[in-house]
């Protein structure tokens, strides 16, 4: 739609501009009086003259000024036209470039996910994303003119296609020799582009980090850093405006002085009629004003692209690790997981090995053992984050890779180490902005996870804003707000990643009441060094040098959580 109206304006604008040699030679020409008499045709305006003796109108001054009037009218339509669906192109554009980075993002595989810059992948939903679509904003404006200087070029062939051609072979010599400016602004878009991305990642993990950082009194080496970065990126940019400013400094006089090189030349040494020269200059200079400002629009396209292609990068890398889903099969829980002589490593370091045991449905589970000895990896076995390089992982007795992985996973509610909340409401942290899931559903959840009370007694309740990562709250609740976000959609196995080692004991003690009276209901898995979840679990296990155990006296393992608690 957006290239036909281009065209369409540019073929109304031509048979316009048609209409100017018989108007000014007419105006030249003819004696008073005689406005209403037919305009001998010849040449460019021929075309004009014929159309309108077809229709049955006379070429005169009033009938061609409605013609450039009308054609005017009609370019500025379609030119309207044209520019609104560029304009919903292009943001069409940012949303299927950010989709399509968010959907690869999240489809790969937990491992390729773990080696990504957070805040280059949010640079690159942000800036990369609208830099490409202005990319794009560039190029379909750089069509439009360009379609605008094609039409100024055949009606200039048709008044004079030698002095046409010889105007346009020096103007593309000129533009050629210009070219430099638009190859040192597409350098300086590169080195943006690289240097955006490394100092939006620097400055998330910055941010991240900077409670510790004011703590300690080093904010100043955070600074340091994220400046070096600016200095680097605003020297790029200085570039980038350095090269368009002389493009246009030097295009515009060279253009210029051409057409009045020109405009000299027909009128003192080919002694041309005045009227075509009049039309002819005129042509020439809406066509090389046209043509330099797709030369300009260009050097945007080539600083913006870099984006694109850095966009795509990502996509791409993302789109090759890609996470199976499995098979087919839906998941169950009703007899429990069995983990199979399993091995797992992390490149040459083995983690897990000949690793075996069974949870039974409706259990409780908990597995204890030094850092790094692979608890956490077991849990991301089980939940498929991760694959065993020999061994099953088994579900109801069907093996992993067979089940639909996204069902398996909807019957999980995990509680991560590290709790991270949303700059959000209670409410929303909770639900996570899933629409079906109601007030009630968010009461039981908090009850269940220990969080009622202090929920109910803040000013605002559930709709309470827990701030940035849920800096607002204590870790206490953070932990138990993760907790409440684990068990709302009622889950059939639980998975607590030392989700209690921030609580104080009162507050251990109640959710290991409420685990316990979960117990029966569904299957808990709990990974911890707490003595209080060892003595409600009916099954505990030890890894230890990348095998696993059955403990079944449980005393050695509160001996050896009581030394952890003092050493801490």
């Amino acid at each position: 739609m957006m290239l036909f109206a281009l065209i369409m304006a540019g073929v109304v604008e031509g048979i316009g501009l048609t209409a100017l040699l018989p108007l000014l030679q007419k105006a030249i020409d003819l004696p008073k009086g005689s406005s209403t008499e037919n305009l001998s045709s010849s040449g460019a305006d021929s075309f004009i003259t014929s159309a309108l003796s077809y229709v049955g109108i006379s070429a005169t001054v009033g009938s061609l000024l409605t013609v450039i009037m009308i054609g005017a009218i009609l370019r500025s339509l379609l030119i309207l036209i044209a520019n609104r669906k560029v304009g919903y192109t292009v943001a069409h554009v940012a949303t299927d470039l950010r989709l399509a980075l968010l959907r690869a993002l999240l489809s790969t595989r937990w491992g390729y996910f773990l080696g990504q810059q957070v805040g280059s992948m949010a640079n690159a939903a942000g800036t990369e994303v609208m830099r490409a679509s202005s990319a794009y904003l560039h190029a379909a404006t750089a069509l439009a003119m360009a379609i605008q200087a094609f039409a100024y070029f055949v009606v200039a062939m048709l008044v004079s296609w030698k002095i046409t051609l010889l105007f346009m072979s020096v103007a593309t010599l000129v533009l050629v020799l210009l070219y430099k400016m638009v190859s040192k602004a597409k350098r300086a878009g590169r080195k943006q582009t690289k240097l955006l991305q490394s100092l939006l990642a620097r400055l998330s993990d910055s941010l991240q980090s900077l409670k510790a950082f004011k703590a300690m009194g080093r904010e100043n080496l955070a600074d340091e850093l994220l400046s070096t970065n600016t200095m680097k990126l605003n020297k790029a940019l200085r570039k980038q405006v350095l090269s368009k400013a002389v493009l246009r400094g030097i295009q515009e006089p060279l253009l210029t002085l051409l057409v009045i090189v020109g405009l000299y030349l027909m009128l003192v040494y080919l002694k041309m009629d005045l009227p075509k020269v009049m039309v002819l200059i005129f042509l020439m200079a809406r066509m090389l004003n046209e043509t330099g400002k797709v030369q300009r629009k260009y050097q945007d396209v080539a600083i913006c692209e870099s984006a694109y292609w850095s966009l795509q990068e990502k996509i791409n890398k993302a789109q090759q690790h890609n996470e199976p889903q499995g098979g087919d099969k839906k998941a169950t829980l009703e007899h429990g997981i069995t983990i199979d002589h399993v091995y797992f490593g992390y490149g040459e370091q083995m983690i897990l090995r000949n690793a075996s045991l069974e949870i039974p449905g409706k259990t409780f589970t908990s597995i204890v053992g030094p850092s790094g000895a692979g608890k956490t990896t077991l849990v991301d076995l089980i939940t498929g984050l991760f694959h065993p390089e020999k061994g099953t992982v088994r579900i109801d007795g069907t093996p992993l890779p067979e089940l639909d992985l996204r069902s398996w996973r909807r019957m999980i509610g995990y509680v991560p180490q590290d709790t991270i909340l949303l700059h959000d409401s209670i409410f929303i942290n909770v639900t996570l902005g899933e629409e079906l899931l109601t007030g009630e559903d968010v009461e039981y959840a908090l009850k269940s996870a220990g969080a009622w009370d202090f929920v109910s007694e803040m000013a605002e309740g559930m709709q309470t804003t827990v701030g940035e990562r849920g800096a607002k709250l204590s870790g206490g609740q953070r932990q138990r707000i993760a907790i409440a976000r684990a068990l709302i959609h009622r889950p059939h196995l639980l998975i607590l990643d030392e989700a209690t080692s921030a609580l104080d004991p009162d507050t251990e003690a109640a959710i290991c009441q409420t685990l316990k009276e979960l117990r029966g209901q569904l299957t808990i898995l709990a990974i911890s060094h707490q003595a209080a979840l060892v003595d409600v679990a009916d099954r505990v296990f030890q890894i230890s040098s990348g095998e696993i155990k059955l403990v079944t006296d449980h005393s050695k393992i509160k001996e050896a959580s009581i030394d952890m608690d003092h050493l801490r």
